[in-house]
């Protein structure tokens, strides 16, 4: 069978068996390898990846189910000059990227939560980030930085 849903804003049509995740599409068929492939179980978080505006872990989303939906993956967040994005140069200030390995699941975490509320409290981002594992424990840089992103994003500062 074939999908077709849009990848970072981009239309793309793809086969898919029965038994794909959208964890491997992206990765092996579509070479997003930002999307990390930590557990495969949907435990760790370090394939989170925002689907219609919700956050999803896509080692445990069929592929199948991607037909008319929205993809972003942290790829697409960056800006359209290659540039990171405000939230990925808070994560880069903050000190919040630590080994890396957990950082695009982290980020997208972020940002799927600032979709959501723009005015998120330290309790809320930390919540958001809840099923995101960071083994170097870093959590409270990244809460720092999501919260710098909110409060500059509510003052006018760039997406």
């Amino acid at each position: 069978m074939e999908v077709t849903f849009k990848l970072n804003g981009e239309t793309v049509t793809c086969p898919v068996t029965t038994k794909s995740t959208l964890l491997r599409l992206l990765r092996d068929e579509l070479k997003m390898t930002g999307t990390k492939n930590g557990c495969e179980h949907g435990d760790c978080g370090a394939c989170s990846v925002i689907v219609d505006g919700v956050l999803e872990k896509s080692c445990i989303f069929p592929a199948r189910n991607l037909d008319g939906k929205e993809v972003l993956t942290i790829e697409g967040v960056s800006n359209a000059d290659g540039t990171p994005s405000d939230l990925q140069q808070a994560f880069l200030d903050a000190g919040a990227t630590q080994c890396g390995y957990c950082t695009p699941g982290m980020i997208m975490a972020g940002e799927a939560l600032l979709l959501m509320n723009n005015n998120p409290t330290r309790q809320d981002i930390r919540e958001a980030i809840s099923e995101n594992l960071c083994r170097c424990t870093g959590y409270q840089q990244i809460v720092d930085a999501i919260q710098a992103t909110a409060k500059s994003r509510l003052n006018g500062g760039a997406k």
